[in-house]
């Protein structure tokens, strides 16, 4: 999901000469085949994760810090929104629907598809050099000037040129970086912690997090995080040419624009 929007970058930079004198000539891929699979993938199983993930807090909209907590533990704080279980309490004198059943069997499938999706989009960047080519920043793009020109850039809603569909500006760099090497690995991390079968095996993975209640409250907060970003990055598309940034993710080729459209 992290390769959908185009970045910002000088007119031509990145672009190859032949394409800039001829825009007919055949342009290389913007995107590899894999990173379009391991992406369109990921976006699947993040939605799927959303969708259920929804549907379990639902089913006690409460959360704890340690290691237990239920209903007549004063919670950490309370969704207000009604619950799907009738013990829970929350204020509210009716119960929705439970579907916990098929959300918590769809949530694990998910998952587990998302954390292997993930290893192989990991392996296949660290050996090709894709980490290293379009996510790490450059030192000059870590200069405040840089940094401050990208912020104001995206505030402003400024469409980009051309030529920006072929490389990533220093903020989404970052921003990316620190979805891929942090929010996910997070996510994934809290999500094993309250697995009794996981925690059983390796019980450090829980306790370094104060309990499986306390990973519960940090998955939900990342899990937030990563919903936020999806948002901003959807918006960012869109800002860009929602056309162009979708068939360069689904074909692989940046799309141009032609004189007059």
């Amino acid at each position: 999901m992290a390769e959908l929007e185009s970045a910002r970058v000088p007119l031509g930079a990145g672009v190859p000469n032949a394409a800039l004198a001829d825009p007919a000539a055949t342009l290389p891929a913007r995107h590899s085949a894999l990173v379009r699979l391991t992406h369109w993938i990921t976006t699947l199983c993040f939605l799927a994760l959303l969708v259920s993930g929804a549907e379990i807090v639902i089913s006690h909209p409460r959360f704890y810090w340690g290691e237990t907590g239920n209903v007549l533990t004063t919670p950490l704080f309370k969704l207000p929104i009604p619950s799907s279980r009738p013990l829970v309490p929350t204020g509210y004198g009716y119960v929705l629907p439970d579907q916990n059943g098929w959300s918590r069997y769809l949530h694990f499938q998910a998952a587990w598809v998302v954390v292997l999706t993930g290893l192989l989009y990991a392996i296949s960047g660290w050996f090709t050099g894709h980490f290293r080519k379009s996510l790490l920043p450059d030192s000059a793009d870590l200069s405040w000037r840089a940094f401050s020109r990208s912020i104001a850039s995206h505030l402003r809603f400024e469409p980009p040129s051309e030529a920006e569909a072929w490389s990533y500006n220093v903020l989404q760099r970052l921003s990316y970086l620190f979805v891929i090497f942090v929010l996910f690995p997070l996510v994934i991390w809290t999500g094993l912690a309250m697995s009794p079968a996981f925690v059983s095996a390796f019980p450090a993975s829980v306790t370094v997090m104060g309990g499986q209640q306390s990973a519960r409250t940090i998955h939900f907060f990342v899990s937030l995080a990563l919903l936020l970003f999806l948002l901003v990055h959807v918006l960012m598309i869109c800002v860009a040419g929602f056309r162009s940034r979708m068939r360069a993710m689904i074909t692989g080729r940046a799309g141009t624009h032609r004189a007059g459209t």
